[in-house]
């Protein structure tokens, strides 16, 4: 520190100041502390108790099919590197349980309202347009999920006793998610679809 300047000495040279630097380290650190507020923020928060019990009942599906399968992973990986010996039905658990893990994920993003979408091609739209096909796009993914669910029913009853080779239980308790969560989820598009309508019927009501 130059004690006539007060500015930084570097090597014997004093240091110059980046310009903006303060700034940007001040927008990083805003940045960071708002993704921390996201990522411990309540997804759930403001909804009712019946709906809060529907969320959490698919959090723990999705939970618990997904920490069997790191555990099933883990102890396989385990088993045949320091043991060399493997579980055997370990992949067959992991299929058996993946269909659950995203039926569950599919489920709480249309809840929660952070499914993925492409809105570019959207957004190019009259504001005319976009009002009447905001809905239709919900409506169209719940009779897509709707159709993959019934298409699931078909499968479920006709493959649906077939045993897994090494767990020996029936490739139903797999393939049923896709008939619960395309039922449940298309139910979910209808019930934003629904919420949507009547915010928007609110606001126009107040606003009139």
């Amino acid at each position: 520190m130059d004690p006539a300047t007060g500015s930084a000495v570097e090597n014997g040279e004093p240091r110059k100041r980046r310009p903006g630097g303060a700034a940007s380290e001040g927008l990083a650190g805003r940045i960071a502390e708002a993704s921390r507020r996201q990522e411990l923020h309540d997804p759930d928060d403001g909804l009712g108790p019946v709906d809060r019990a529907v969320n959490r009942v698919a959090e723990i599906i999705g939970i618990s099919a997904l920490g069997s399968i790191v555990l099933t992973i883990f102890a396989n990986a385990v088993g045949r590197y320091a043991f060399n010996r493997s579980i055997i039905w370990a992949e067959e658990l992991v299929l058996l349980l993946v269909p659950w893990l995203a039926m569950a994920g599919v489920f709480l993003s249309v809840r929660r309202g952070t499914m993925i979408r492409i809105e570019y091609f959207f957004e190019k739209l009259p504001p005319g347009l976009r009002r009447p096909l905001g809905p239709l796009g919900h409506l169209f993914s719940a009779c897509v999920l709707t159709f993959m669910a019934g298409i699931s029913i078909e499968f479920v009853m006709l493959f649906g006793m077939d045993r897994a080779l090494y767990l020996e239980v029936p490739r139903m308790y797999s393939s049923s998610a896709l008939v619960v969560g395309g039922f449940a989820s298309a139910l979910a598009f209808v019930a934003v679809l629904v919420r949507e309508r009547r915010g928007t019927r609110r606001g126009t009501d107040d606003g009139g």
